[in-house]
């Protein structure tokens, strides 16, 4: 007896769990990223879970038949892999936990083994595959300049604290009346991290995945082509203030140049989240950029504040503590533009 489908995170932008479709393999030679297949979990998964596509989390199981994207990533603290390193034998892995997948090429020592997966068949309609960008209306009329007062935040690498910086951010801007939009620009696609950013205050929220992308590790023309799709949306959100991060770090391979490229007209602060000190300088150094504010893991403690602030003299607080909001507060202002006397109760 076969187990039912569970369809991942990847499919929320899609109408597959309501409407037909069937299951056919496709020729190796025809597979493209965005692509929605079919993989069975083949052995013990062990306590991997599949992001659903409300955000909630389900164990797997072996036998489990899971419906996600093909795509890439390149993450540099846990695993690398893409579609185009599956070989004949079909054999792939759920490279995050929101149903990318492909073949595992790297992984850390500090992370367990990926769960093993078993491709069964693309989703096809009238004949052919089914993909991501199916379902995204084409923009009309597509653009590139975001029209949004934005607070960008970049990281010295993926888990250095934006998704936190982000929640504080959303929160203290609600704080002072204003109205917020939440986007997720670049990254490898998970739900949760846009999902955090509505329960923060944030509305609408957005990320690349509405914009036909399972992860933004893909041609640059791709990727611009999917934000002069989703920039339209952000500027017809009504909204005050946009609060944007842009996954990874701007250095590696998922377009985060081009995405900070595109963003900086709006940008009016910069927000940094470093993993350490040095972290910070490394990154001006290399990018050239010079951030308003500094946080993240290197501002856990008074000693990497300390350090922070010889090394580049510049605003470095942990965002987690109360005693730091005052001068988040005093940054988002000044950069905002905002009346002094904004805040103080909920919006």
């Amino acid at each position: 007896m076969r187990s039912p489908v569970i369809y991942s995170s990847m499919v929320r932008i899609s109408d597959l769990e309501k409407d037909g479709w069937m299951l056919r393999p496709q020729p190796r030679e025809d597979w493209a990223g965005g692509h929605y297949v079919m993989a069975e979990v083949e052995g013990d998964p062990g306590v991997a879970r599949l992001e659903l596509p409300t955000g909630r989390m389900i164990e797997l199981a072996e036998g489990d038949r899971v419906v996600g994207a093909l795509g890439r990533r390149h993450a540099t603290l846990e695993a690398t892999g893409s579609w185009e390193a599956v070989g004949e034998d079909g054999r792939m892995e759920l490279l995050t936990g929101g149903g990318l997948l492909g073949r595992c090429t790297s992984r850390s020592t500090l992370i367990p083994p990926l769960p093993q997966l078993v491709y069964r068949g693309h989703l096809v309609r009238e004949g052919g595959p089914l993909a991501m960008s199916d379902f995204v209306p084409p923009p009309d009329p597509p653009e590139m300049e975001l029209r949004i007062p934005t607070v960008m935040i970049i990281g010295t690498s993926m888990s250095a604290g934006k998704t936190a910086a982000a929640r504080v951010l959303i929160r203290r801007l609600r704080v002072m009346g204003l109205r917020v939009l939440g986007a997720k620009v670049t990254g490898a696609g998970r739900y949760r991290d846009v999902l955090t950013m509505a329960d923060s205050g944030a509305a609408p929220i957005l990320d690349f995945v509405d914009a036909g992308l399972p992860s933004t590790v893909c041609p640059g023309e791709e990727y611009r082509r999917a934000l002069a799709g989703l920039i339209p949306r952000m500027n017809q959100a009504p909204v005050d203030v946009a609060v944007v991060e842009v996954g990874a770090s701007p250095l590696e391979p998922y377009n985060g140049t081009v995405a900070v490229e595109c963003l900086d007209p709006a940008v009016r602060m910069t927000v940094l989240c470093a993993t350490d000190p040095y972290a910070v300088l490394g990154l001006m150094q290399a990018y050239g950029r010079t951030p308003d504010l500094v946080t993240g893991i290197a501002a856990n403690t008074r000693a990497g504040v300390e350090l922070v602030q010889r090394l580049v003299d510049l605003p470095c607080v942990d965002m987690r503590r109360k005693e730091a909001l005052a001068e988040v507060d005093r940054l988002l202002r000044a950069h905002l533009k905002l009346d002094e006397g904004a805040g103080g109760g909920a919006p």
